[in-house]
């Protein structure tokens, strides 16, 4: 049985409505023409924090009852879920600490912390995030919001899905195509949820970076492949080793197929989105843009959705793109 069901996602648009964007599908005759597809763009980049993780913390957040909430929460994350938690913390008047890389980029632990987050350092590439963010919780008594594989995130990521179908509907459209940029699954198994329940035809595809296509690789052995690394790829945000326990098992069973992207197909997609689009868009943001510009999968004469997932890129990255 899947960690959540529908009704969970409707929940969840219920706790976040009014607190959460309702982001826009963005539209753009070039790039319809460089698909030759009609391309929407779920611009999470507009939402809160920056990113569309901030759904999925506060739906978490706040099913807390409100007498557990003094000792808080712990999260782990390298910077968007970090921000999202801390932000959802920070409204319902909880302390939060949040385990992050060392390497996360400079504006993700800065933001994070400004939002009153106690920020606790560690190395990716020799530390367990998930054991130390374990061991402040049982120190303090802390509910951990798991990045992604946690049923109430899952549901606050699927909102997204929810939206898409709302909203081109109102257009008097359904999705042909899905593309869904993919670490550790939550974004993924939501998303999936939602388009499949109400338009079952639907086609879903993840994406990631190359070589860090754990979700890809899983659902050709059936079961949850690993990345031979923690680092080496522009997409910071999408280097979870393995998908999740939950996420998984829903990802494969309505979604099943993968796709990738190149470092220097994200950075062009990346540059497109600026240029031509005027949007800010961080690397693990434009992963499935940067598929749909190369080509995959193959999406003519189809109506697509692209989710841009986050916008929280580091200025000088940021610049040195833009500016190739």
């Amino acid at each position: 049985m899947d960690a959540i069901s529908p009704a969970d996602i409707d929940t969840a648009a219920s706790r976040i409505e009014g607190v959460a964007v309702r982001t826009p599908l963005i539209r753009s005759p070039l790039l319809d023409e460089r698909v030759g597809a009609r391309v929407f763009l779920k611009a999470e980049t507009l939402q809160r924090m920056g990113s569309f993780k901030f759904r999925g913390a506060f739906n978490r957040c706040a099913a807390i009852p409100p007498e557990g909430r003094k000792a808080g929460v712990v999260a782990y994350s390298s910077g968007n879920h970090a921000q999202g938690v801390a932000a959802a913390a920070k409204l319902l008047g909880m302390p939060a600490v949040i385990v992050m890389p060392a390497d996360a980029p400079r504006p993700k632990r800065e933001r994070t912390a400004a939002l009153g987050a106690e920020v606790v350092l560690y190395d990716r590439a020799r530390e367990d995030r998930a054991a130390i963010a374990r061991e402040i919780a049982e120190r303090r008594g802390a509910v951990i919001v798991p990045p992604f594989d946690d049923p109430m995130v899952i549901a606050g990521q699927g909102t997204i899905g929810r939206e898409i179908v709302e909203d081109l509907s109102a257009l008097g459209l359904s999705p042909d195509v899905v593309v869904v940029g993919c670490s550790g699954g939550g974004l993924a198994a939501g998303i999936s949820l939602a388009i499949k329940t109400a338009v079952p035809g639907a086609d879903l595809y993840t994406a990631e970076p190359e070589g860090f296509d754990d979700m890809a690789r899983s659902f050709v052995t059936g079961h949850r492949e690993r990345n031979a690394q923690m680092s080496g790829t522009i997409c910071d945000a999408l280097m979870s080793n393995t998908p999740g326990e939950l996420t998984f098992p829903i990802a494969r069973r309505l979604i099943g197929k993968g796709v990738t992207a190149s470092d220097a197909e994200v950075e062009a997609a990346v540059a497109f989105a600026w240029r031509e689009l005027k949007l800010v868009v961080e690397p693990g943001g434009a992963i499935g843009l940067a598929a749909l510009l190369s080509g995959r999968p193959e999406v003519k004469g189809k109506t697509v959705v692209a989710i841009l997932s986050g916008g929280n890129v580091d200025p000088d990255l940021f610049s040195r793109i833009i500016a190739a």
